[in-house]
């Protein structure tokens, strides 16, 4: 549970910082906290801060996009990518546990990856950071985001969502799953050289637990997971009953 001291990190102009702030306020008053006291549901609490931090990168990936070029977009979107991707692993845990009806086998992947890219390849290696691939990794997954968040909190705090975000909202990745995915790739390909020279996470022998990992090689098994994964995700996409779409949550 938040508390008023942890306020100090949060910037007043953020929007996650506003969402936080209002959430620890309440926390601290015995108003909300992420257990059946809440006054609306975890999921929808979740819903909320994504779509408005994802509202955020994009808002700011854009700004920086046109002022200063896509050489500098992710110094400006860093942390709230962060925050939403991090954020976003209380997704599987409700499909675990049965708050909504999406299905973990699909999150799970999605989420993963996206946590790899957020810290395994952007974090880590800060030499792909000025690549264009960057802009477009961000802007596509926001603009999924935003569309997908949205509808689920509408769904959830209404019962319903318009037919036009339906639409939007399984037809949409049409355009943004590919240019997501590509760029997801391309910059895990470029940090290759990196960490292979860098052996940043790698443990070698020898050593107290005669164990050894490279990093370098998890990585090229994770672009070769990526075929198997996309096709799977597409044809789920393509192929789930709209009906069933309707009431995933």
């Amino acid at each position: 549970m938040l508390q008023l001291s942890d306020l100090s990190a949060i910037k007043s102009d953020s929007l996650a910082g506003i969402f936080l702030a209002e959430v620890a306020i309440s926390s601290f008053h015995g108003g909300i906290s992420l257990c059946r006291k809440a006054r609306v549901p975890h999921s929808l609490q979740l819903d909320r801060l994504c779509w408005m931090v994802k509202a955020q990168v994009l808002y700011f990936a854009i700004k920086t996009l046109k002022e200063t070029g896509y050489e500098n977009v992710y110094d400006a979107i860093e942390k709230p990518l962060q925050l939403a991707q991090t954020a976003a692993v209380l997704e599987i845990l409700h499909g675990l546990v049965g708050l909504v009806r999406s299905p973990v086998s699909a999150t799970l992947p999605q989420i993963g990856s996206r946590l790899f890219l957020t810290w395994g390849i952007l974090y880590s290696f800060p030499e792909v950071r000025s690549h264009l691939l960057v802009s477009s990794l961000v802007i596509s997954w926001s603009i999924t985001e935003i569309i997908r968040y949205s509808f689920f909190g509408l769904k959830e705090a209404l019962g319903f969502a318009p037919s036009w975000h339906l639409w939007l909202r399984y037809s949409s990745f049409l355009l943004l799953y590919p240019t997501g995915i590509s760029s997801e790739v391309g910059l895990i390909y470029l940090a290759l050289p990196h960490i292979k020279t860098s052996e940043m996470y790698s443990v070698r022998m020898p050593n107290s637990l005669n164990f050894s990992f490279d990093y370098f090689y998890a990585t090229i098994l994770v672009l070769a997971i990526y075929v198997p994964g996309t096709n799977s995700i597409d044809l789920s996409l393509r192929t789930y009953p709209m009906n069933l779409f309707d009431s995933d949550l």
